[in-house]
């Protein structure tokens, strides 16, 4: 499996130093691809992932900003031009990693409504804190912080991301005159080429490098997370390597022997396999042309049916998943352990019986509730989030949502559907049965949910 690489941890100094490649630590959970999509979570996870109704907003949310102050549009010139050869000169792996790890990034994440954190690594591509990564690094997460390699820490807001070509664009708060990496061009990358991977390997607290060569171009790989926490993706064209790139290292570069960037570090398998077999070390990157044409539709404030700008709406409720409409049939499946929670992250069942809890924080004694009214149709409530839109509305466990604005609720995904129609600020309707039968409709306010 494919790891997707990433998060990191504040450096403990000033720098982030450039040791050798030490023995690998334990795993934590990783979000690299089967190829195992590289970025590193660690917390308490389950089976099944959270969700609060964070689905993003349709193509009509461009105007949701991630913050008071907009990113400056990504220039068309931070676009690669091809090279005039395919060859590059031979260079020492120390001289790349001097180029390029001043313009990196280590981030980490708290995914508040898993109980959970992840780390993994940034690119920094424009002076004011413009920061290229995975979309899978930043999923999930209430909020981000990144560390630069001076040791300094900025918060940071999504710009947008893009889930089907997982990529995302992030803005470090109040950052000015940050060195950049390098960027080169993938438009000339072949097969043979000499590469370096780099990033917050293993979550080890500092940006760490390997080499390899390019094993393969515009390839195809789908991808999930090591643990089945995030849902199966294909990607494409994407550059394979047999640097061993590991999880922490998502979103981290992979340069040419000219210390150009060429690549985004976005899965690599673990070097294990089935039965006798041994895999060998594999990596796989996005093109870095790719990643930057959407780089520059994210800092346009352009959504599309791919691409989502700022963060999405948000009810605050947990729901299953899929689109069985009978709340009967969820809470079984549930029980079941059938599935997880749809929507973002990753969490599990605890203990409990479901009814003595009134909210949570996060999904780490969530469990299916028992007292469920007697309705055909509708998404039932497995818990509200406290202090969020729902659980102020007066919704519990147990409840089941019938209509949004009038219009009827039946599965989970229907709901989903309906409300991420929606952008953070807008009123909606929504009318539930309580477990005593008890309906009610009242008007919440959505709030900012954490990206897909």
């Amino acid at each position: 499996m494919q790891d997707y690489s990433g998060y990191g941890q504040p450096p403990g100094g000033p720098t982030m130093p450039m040791p050798p490649m030490p023995p690998r630590p334990p795993r934590r959970r990783v979000g690299a691809l089967s190829y195992v999509l590289v970025a590193l979570a660690a917390g308490a996870l389950g089976a099944g992932s959270v969700v609060a109704l964070y689905h993003p907003a349709s193509s009509n949310s461009a105007s949701a900003q991630p913050s008071a102050t907009a990113p400056a549009p990504l220039p068309s010139s931070a676009v690669p031009q091809p090279s005039s050869g395919s060859s590059v000169p031979s260079s020492s792996e120390q001289a790349i990693v001097n180029k390029v790890e001043p313009g990196l990034v280590i981030i980490r994440t708290t995914l508040q409504y898993q109980g959970d954190e992840a780390e993994a690594t940034g690119m920094v591509i424009q002076p004011d804190g413009l920061v290229l990564t995975n979309n899978h690094v930043i999923e999930d997460s209430t909020s981000i912080t990144a560390t630069t390699a001076n040791g300094h820490q900025y918060q940071a807001k999504v710009v947008g991301y893009d889930e089907t070509g997982d990529i995302a664009v992030i803005q470090l708060q109040g950052a000015s005159g940050l060195r950049t990496v390098p960027l080169g061009s993938s438009s000339t990358v072949k097969t043979g080429d000499s590469v370096v991977a780099m990033g917050n390997a293993e979550g080890q607290n500092a940006i760490v490098p390997v080499t390899g060569q390019v094993i393969g171009v515009n390839q195809t790989v789908t991808a999930s997370d090591q643990d089945g926490t995030i849902t199966s993706e294909t990607l494409h064209g994407m550059i394979e390597t047999n640097a061993d790139i590991v999880q922490g290292d998502s979103g981290g570069p992979l340069a040419n022997s000219a210390g150009q960037v060429i690549g985004m570090d976005t899965a690599g398998n673990d070097g294990g396999g089935f039965g006798v077999q041994q895999q060998a070390a594999a990596g796989y990157s996005i093109p870095i042309d790719t990643a930057l044409t959407i780089a520059r539709q994210m800092t346009a404030g352009q959504a599309s049916s791919a691409v989502e700008i700022g963060y999405p709406p948000f009810m605050g409720v947990y729901i299953g998943e899929g689109s069985n409409a009978n709340p009967q049939a969820q809470a079984q499946q549930q029980n079941g352990g059938l599935g997880g929670f749809g929507g973002n992250g990753s969490g599990g069942f605890g203990g409990g019986s479901g009814s003595g809890q009134s909210c949570y924080n996060n999904n780490s004694t969530l469990v299916p509730p028992t007292d469920i009214p007697n309705v055909s149709s509708g998404t039932l409530i497995l818990g509200t989030i406290c202090g969020g839109p729902a659980q102020a509305a007066g919704m519990t466990a147990g409840s089941v949502i019938t209509a949004v604005n009038g219009q009827a609720i039946g599965s989970p995904s229907n709901l989903t559907g309906v409300v991420s129609k929606y952008k953070p600020g807008d009123t909606i309707s929504v009318t539930w049965v309580s477990p005593s039968g008890q309906r009610s409709t009242a008007s919440i306010k959505l709030a900012s949910g954490p990206p897909l």
